[in-house]
Parts: structure tokens; sequence; C-alpha cells
């Protein structure tokens, strides 16, 4: 790819979503969305990993389509999650950081002495916002979600967004992975059970019990998995298994090297996230098996994706995501790409990639396509339906934007992005500063 930093772009950037003709199954399917926190483009053995396991998300590329040029419209979480949910890109929607970071003189409060001020946001998904939930819910669909939310407090729940039932979520972000887990949206386990694993069984159950209970009703499941954010931790025997793996491939500790403001970590090597890794993808085991289980896996969309590129530095420099430069928090596309696939059995091209630049706004009109529903295209403007795509045809090219005016804790610089075919401009605020005077 092609890269250019320019030091002016046009500060109104937007484009239309398109709208493809409505697809019309034999039967109206469910959906399993599944959004891996902070999860890297190559942390995947079907995307490249040699060290990592994970079968069962594998298998979900294999059977279905796998997008090379997946994108995160954000490169941190609460962005890219308000614009899977609203199909618009973060510039529009307003929420441009991780809810709950400082901006504004708060930042210099808090003992930050960058050259700018970052900007303010909105702190929760607004209500005037016609939610991917409440679109599929005012058509038919019974809505579910267990995990992250990340997306505002009281008032601004996944339940007051369109959801039927909330396992999980809340305003912040996840606090461990062994019970007890201090959730006020989620029930007390067991000391020491593991939170990736409970999620999923209670997608699992929700499936089965909805299944019993409303057999014509298709369901709406968005399996949010707190998976794979920091702090990573993992069991002994899982870092016993990565430990001798890394031993028995002869992988030798490179360390980080510095990338213009913090280490990045340069491969992966590091045997606690791969074992967070694994219980995720066992996790996710869980509820495949489910849907054979009971017949659903043949009428039911699956979609496996992240919020943003994988954590190689600041926090707990958890991966690699080389060849791509960069990682979460970053402007570079270690920090924006992700994997993204769709299985959807018997109804869309299976085993196949497509490497057309696709993102994750795309996600609200290719469900409603793919569900015979009519697309939406005042509210996900600047997403389009993947269905073409899906199907072996083509959509028309664009651009691609994301405007993140912040310091990331990661390293990451206030920036906007332009992509356009083989070119993807970058604007640095930094480099753009007005001054003015009283003369």
């Amino acid at each position: 790819m092609k890269l250019v930093t320019l030091s002016l772009l046009a500060t109104t950037l937007t484009i239309s979503g398109s709208a493809a003709g409505q697809a019309r199954f034999s039967k109206q399917p469910n959906i399993l969305f599944i959004l891996a926190d902070d999860f890297g483009w190559k942390d995947l053995a079907s995307t490249g990993s040699r060290y990592y396991e994970s079968p069962n998300i594998d298998g979900i590329a294999r059977n279905g389509i796998r997008f090379t040029q997946g994108y995160a419209a954000c490169q941190v979480s609460s962005p890219s999650r308000a614009s899977i949910l609203t199909g618009k890109f973060t510039a529009r929607h307003g929420i441009t950081n991780w809810i709950g970071e400082g901006s504004g003189e708060a930042w210099r409060r808090m003992g930050r002495h960058s050259k700018l001020l970052p900007a303010e946001y909105v702190w929760q998904l607004p209500q005037e916002e016609v939610t991917l939930a409440e679109a599929l819910k005012a058509n038919g669909y019974k809505t579910f979600l267990a995990g992250k939310w990340h997306l505002g407090g009281e008032g601004s729940y996944p339940e007051d967004h369109g959801f039927d039932i909330n396992i999980g979520g809340h305003e912040a972000g996840g606090r461990g992975y062994f019970a007890p887990y201090g959730n006020p949206k989620l029930k007390e386990g067991p000391d020491g059970e593991n939170l990736s694993m409970r999620l999923a069984n209670e997608t699992a159950s929700f499936i089965e019990d909805h299944t019993k209970k409303h057999k014509k009703q298709p369901f709406f499941a968005y399996l949010s998995f707190y998976a794979v954010h920091a702090p990573i931790e993992t069991t002994e025997a899982k870092w016993r298994h990565f430990r001798d793996k890394a031993d028995s491939m002869g992988i030798a500790p490179v360390g980080f090297e510095v990338d213009r403001t913090l280490p990045v970590r340069l491969q992966q090597d590091n045997p606690i996230y791969a074992g967070l890794i694994q219980q995720m993808d066992d996790a996710v085991g869980v509820v495949l098996a489910k849907l054979r289980e009971l017949g659903l896996d043949k009428n039911t969309i699956i979609v496996f994706t992240s919020d943003n590129g994988g954590v190689s530095s600041g926090e707990a420099y958890a991966t690699s995501n080389y060849p791509l430069r960069g990682g979460k928090g970053r402007q570079w596309e270690g920090g924006i790409r992700v994997p993204l696939f769709i299985d959807f059995p018997g109804n869309i091209l299976k085993g196949d990639s497509c490497a057309v630049p696709v993102t994750g706004a795309d996600l609200y009109p290719t469900f409603l396509d793919m569900a015979g529903i009519p697309l939406m295209p005042e509210q996900h403007k600047d997403g389009v339906s993947l269905l073409p795509l899906l199907q072996g045809k083509s959509i028309p090219q664009r651009a691609l934007y994301w405007h993140y005016p912040h310091y990331g804790n990661q390293g990451g610089e206030p920036a906007s992005i332009i992509r356009e075919g083989d070119w993807k401009l970058i604007h640095y605020y930094e480099d753009c500063l007005l001054y003015t005077s009283d003369a």
C-alpha cells in the first residue's frame, strides 16, 4: 500500500451508504455476531499466526468469506462499537474516543502535557440513533447481548438501545477474566470461573431457551467478548502449553523497538496472551456446537471481527501485528485492520477471500439486507451492504474514513485518515497548528 502523509485535509468528509437489493432467503436467518476486544489482524492461524491456536474461529473463516482488508471504524474500542451499531463513521456519531478518557482541560489535570488538548467527544450512544438492535427488533427479531458494552452508563445501557436481554454489558471495560467479576450487570459465578466461557454459556443458553419457546422467531445474539483486552490472564496449564510450544518452535526472544512514541512488540511470543486467545476460541466453540446441536447452523449468519487492532505497544504489549505497522490506538494499519469473517452456509460463497476494503460500519446494512429488511440509508449513512461481495459480485469503489483527534494510551497521535483504492492519507493534527494574535 502506498502511504502519503498530508498536512492539510478537508474537515468535512462524508459518503453515502449504498443500498443493495434486499435478499430473500428461504427462511429469515438468525444472526450470531461475535466481537472480540483488541484482537489483532494476525492473531489467528487463518490470518497468518504460527503460534496462536484458534480452530473454532478459523472454522468460521474456512466455511465462509474472509475479508483480508477488513477494518475497524476506529483504533480504539467505543467509537468502533458505536459505528457497528449505527452504521456511521466516528466523526458522524461523535464518539471519537473510548468513553471515560479525559479531554480538553481535564487532560492537563491528569498530568498529561501533550502539544494539543484532545478534542471533546460524545460520552454515550445518542438516543436518537436507531441502532442495529432496534432495527432488527422492530422487524421481529429477539435481541440479546452478552459481554462488553462500553457505550454509556445509566440510561444508555444495551437495554436502552434495543436489546431485550443484557448480560454483562455496562459502562466500563473488563477487570479480569476469572470470577469474582465485580460487574453490576453479570451475576457472580463461582470463584475462578472463566469470563469468556461464562459469556459463551449464557449465549448458548439463550439460543436454546429462545428456540424451544419461539421456534419461528429469529434471534440476534451479540456475543461481545471482553477478551483479549488487558489485563491479559490465562490458566497455568495454558501458559505452560504455549511456553513449551515457543521452545519447541525455536521462538527466541527478540524484544521490542521504539516506533515514534513507544516500544512495539516485534513477534508473537507471549504465552499468557496465547492462552487467553485459546480460551476465547474454546468459548466460541461452545456456541457453535449449540447451533449444530439444535439444527440451527444452516440458518444462522455467523460473523467474527474485532473492535480495533491488536495491542503491540502500551498496556500489556500483548501481540505483534507484523507485517502491519503499529497496533491498537495508533493510526497505522496495525491499529485499524482486523479479522472479519462472515459465514452463512449454503447462501454465500464458501472458503473464499475478498480483498475489497470494508469496515465495521458495513455490518448494519449487511445484516438488514441478509434478513430481507429494507435498508435504512438515513441511519447507516456510511455503511454499505456487503451481500453482493458475499455472493461473488461487486460493490462500487468508495473511500473509508477514520477520525481520532486524541492521544492513545498505546502511543497513537491525533489524526484523521482516508483510504481510497491503494492510497491512504494520514492527517496529523500536531502538524497543522494555527496561531493567532491580537494584532
